[in-house]
């Protein structure tokens, strides 16, 4: 699937960051990060003031600004083959935005990915989630649990993996995409895949939905 413009969606624990390296891998293209670009531009003092304050008291950023980031990456020489956007757009103004500044660029998005899993499967993912503050290691209770010889692991229940702030988190997810992927489906750009089974079952689930078969992704490698 040579020259793929595409976008990856999910809630927060459905795996999206783990086959989103994957699929970058395969086709050769660069992942792109909205939050990524906006830390960057912060750090290299290219952000008003204004902006940086409002970002550092939890303030959302103008779609505006994010489309310009995305606007200038788009045209960099890796995104040539094709990329891959992760966690933008979010809502369909974003989405109708980023219609006008592919447009602009010359190229159209090809596909947009959704990984699909029930909220309390989420929950349960991230709540029975542990870190060993020695290692750093991650495990869950249930499904990776720390082996007998770990004995001294110090676990830890991060904040952010309580029950009622990840419930919140999805929540907030499910209303910002209650338009967006009606909006994509409508245009014949969605396709949606189950993230429910094992790293490699939901790998092979990617590959296939984006058509892309072992001996692209060894020629890619290549």
């Amino acid at each position: 699937m040579a020259n793929t413009r595409l976008v990856l969606v999910g809630p927060p624990g459905a795996g999206k960051g783990t086959q989103a390296k994957v699929i970058c891998a395969r086709l050769g293209i660069p992942q792109i990060s909205t939050g990524d670009m906006l830390r960057a531009a912060k750090k290299a003092g290219k952000l008003p003031e204004e902006l940086v304050k409002q970002m550092a008291a939890g303030g959302l950023v103008p779609d505006s600004v994010v489309l310009g980031l995305v606007d200038q990456r788009v045209t960099e020489a890796d995104c040539k083959p094709g990329f891959l956007l992760d966690g933008f757009p979010r809502t369909t103004p974003q989405a109708t935005g980023l219609d006008d500044v592919l447009a602009k660029n010359g190229v159209k998005l090809d596909v947009v990915l959704a990984i699909d899993v029930a909220k309390d499967l989420l929950v349960e993912r991230a709540v029975l989630r542990r870190t060993d503050k020695r290692t750093g290691q991650i495990y869950h209770l249930k499904y990776n649990p720390p082996p007998a010889s770990v004995a001294e692991a110090d676990l830890e229940h991060r904040p952010d993996d309580h029950e009622d702030v990840v419930a919140k988190r999805i929540d907030v997810y499910e209303a910002m995409t209650a338009e967006l992927l009606p909006f994509y489906e409508k245009r014949g750009k969605l396709k949606r895949i189950s993230g429910v089974g094992t790293v490699d079952e939901v790998t092979q689930r990617v590959l296939a939905a984006l058509e892309i078969t072992s001996q692209e992704g060894q020629a890619e490698r290549a």
